[in-house]
């Protein structure tokens, strides 16, 4: 029989609304030997039942829904189901690559649940406690519905800490080369699955990197954490005169050097700055440098609701350095993978950064997340990547 925990009062009012979440400060009773990953029955005051998710004692999310319908059992058939129809969303998308994200956790029903295909390699993060509790149970569904691909664990996020969960990375299923190499808009990429950033690669800047490099030909282009250089390759094809990539790993560095030979591109075009991006834009400034096309893409700033502020600053520092290196009509592409930072506030920081740099912009696009990684109505924590393309007047 499932464990019940029950809500206080009020505190139903999200799952009738069907947000997958429950916080801690919600929970007015619970059995006392619920164990890490339990499936439990939450229930409101009253006794209506409202969902049906996995217990996480170490997170102040404390159970996370695995479904809304009394009558589903979370079983085998259960995650065949939800993968099932997610690789139905997937292929409705006609993509035409080969690399894709396949299960984008709660927004395909699957909290903690995140999967992504690279050619004929599955690697899969493990984030939650009722994801790791049901590792075979996901796997199982994996090898059933895709039994060509070989399948690779990337446990080893932060966030698995806070769900008193250890760092994992481990081959579930065949053989899993140190390397791989994809095919995105035509181009030819690397990518590191057991090292690499988030699953190996950046798969949700696809159609950004297409739009950046629409704006490249003929262009000196400042290409600011740029990782392996996926956004170099695609603007020198455009027709970009230089591109400059500027990254704190001589690894990723290393990588992006090899992709330019791999796409048969002309290597003396591209300098690879091995340097702190911030750092080396205020060197750029002291030294008059100046840009046709600028790139910001950096890591999260935002992990805590308290750290909103700080962040901001942190954006609107470097926006304003890159404005102030960009040429008359020069073009700024900016962003944040930041879920917590709104995008209305996004906006607002890059606008000011434009005013301390005495700066004129207009915005020509809004970028996001590509099709790959859907945001579900109920959940609106599933669009985090914010983009906009900026032209300098």
């Amino acid at each position: 029989m499932t464990a019940t925990v029950t809500l206080f009062p009020g505190r139903e009012k999200s799952l009738l609304r069907r947000h997958p979440w429950i916080f801690t400060s919600a929970i007015n009773k619970s059995p006392p030997r619920l164990h890490s990953g339990d499936t439990v029955d939450v229930l409101a005051t009253d006794g209506t039942w409202l969902g049906r998710g996995a217990w996480s004692p170490a997170s102040t999310i404390r159970v996370r829904i695995w479904t809304f319908e009394k009558d589903e059992v979370i079983d085998n058939a259960f995650f065949l189901r939800r993968i099932e129809t997610a690789l139905r969303g997937r292929e409705l998308l006609q993509l035409q690559s080969d690399s894709m994200r396949l299960v984008a956790a709660e927004c395909d029903g699957l909290p903690g649940v995140t999967i992504d295909r690279y050619g004929s390699v599955l690697v899969c993060q493990l984030l939650s406690a009722g994801a790791e509790r049901q590792r075979d149970k996901i796997v199982w569904a994996l090898r059933k519905l895709l039994p060509d691909c070989a399948i690779l664990e990337r446990s080893d996020v932060a966030i698995r800490e806070k769900e008193g969960l250890p760092s994992l990375i481990q081959v579930l299923h065949g053989e899993v080369p140190a390397e791989l190499t994809i095919s995105e808009n035509g181009y030819r990429l690397l990518v590191d699955p057991h090292n690499g950033h988030k699953t190996g690669f950046y798969l949700d800047q696809r159609h950004s990197r297409s739009r950046i490099a629409a704006y490249s030909h003929g262009k000196n282009v400042l290409n600011c954490f740029s990782y392996t250089g996926a956004v170099a390759v695609q603007c020198l094809a455009a027709g970009a005169s230089h591109v400059t990539n500027v990254d704190v790993s001589a690894n990723a560095l290393a990588t992006a050097q090899r992709q330019l030979e791999l796409n048969g591109l002309d290597a003396t075009r591209c300098t690879q700055v091995e340097a702190d991006v911030f750092s080396e834009l205020r060197k750029y400034r002291s030294e008059g440098r100046k840009f046709d096309l600028i790139v910001l893409d950096p890591p999260k700033f935002v992990e805590h609701k308290q750290h909103v502020v700080q962040a901001c600053r942190g954006y609107k520092d470097i926006n304003m350095l890159a404005l102030q290196l960009l040429a008359p009509e020069g073009i700024l592409v900016t962003f944040s993978c930041s879920g917590l930072l709104p995008e209305e506030l996004f906006h607002k920081v890059v606008a000011d950064a434009a005013l301390d740099a005495s700066r004129t912009v207009q915005f020509l696009e809004k970028l996001s997340q590509d099709r790959d990684h859907p945001v579900l109505s109920s959940y609106p924590e599933g669009y985090y990547l914010k983009g906009l393309i900026c032209r300098v007047l």
